[in-house]
């Protein structure tokens, strides 16, 4: 496989795939490619019986040859850490807008969060990706650990605008636990172990956010 792969992986980007064929340019091509595999990851990834990912089911999935996916990605863990990156790229961009529209503190969380579960909930395979506990392969706990990272530097980024956040390690020990409640809260609902509809999720989600922006703000500063 490491073999043929070297080799398809140069044929693929060198000549045909970035020449013009049928009124469509070569790199438009390869985008077009590379977006059918990501969206053939998240199928596979984030289906209720989802599980282990190959460079062949990919393939199969998206009516690709292995020419192709190499193309795009040195390894099916590229192409796992991709498609996370697409999915928290779309859910951070969300959020930190329905965030800015809101009026106060509690507006902006429960904008935010409506944003997230909205997403989650419109494409459940986007949830599970993210959030699922059945999804364990060593890429997957990397990048959620990575995005705990990145959602609580946002967390304490967006807050220091509304509320005062001058004690930084206790107000970033604070978005941790948020983001990492959260994160379980969603995984439990989405595993079908909540009775909640949407709009409960969320109203459950910020009340307890809403109770942790308090304590930060019994901490001295």
């Amino acid at each position: 496989m490491a073999g043929a792969s070297g080799d398809t992986r140069a044929g693929g980007s060198a000549g045909d795939g970035l020449r013009a064929y049928g009124g469509e340019d070569g790199d438009i091509r390869v985008a077009r490619r590379r977006a059918t595999l990501v969206d053939a990851a998240l199928e596979l990834l984030g289906a209720s019986d989802g599980g282990s990912v190959t460079v062949r089911g990919v393939c199969r999935e998206a009516g690709l040859t292995t020419r192709y996916f190499y193309e795009s990605f040195d390894s099916i863990e590229a192409l796992v850490s991709a498609t996370f990156d697409e999915v928290i790229a779309e859910i951070s961009e969300d959020a930190l807008v329905a965030f800015a529209d809101g009026d106060d503190v509690e507006a902006k969380v429960t904008g935010a969060i409506r944003a997230i579960v909205g997403v989650i909930d419109e494409d459940r395979r986007k949830g599970r990706l993210l959030f699922s506990q059945s999804l364990l392969s060593p890429t997957i706990a990397a990048k959620r650990t990575e995005s705990t990272d990145l959602f609580a530097g946002l967390t304490l980024q967006t807050a220091s605008g509304v509320i005062d956040v001058q004690n930084r390690p206790n107000a970033l020990a604070a978005a941790n636990f948020q983001v990492g409640g959260l994160a379980r809260v969603l995984a439990a609902w989405l595993d079908g172990h909540l009775e909640l509809d949407r709009d409960g999720v969320v109203e459950v989600s910020v009340g307890l956010m809403m109770a942790l922006a308090d304590g930060v703000a019994r901490f001295d500063v």
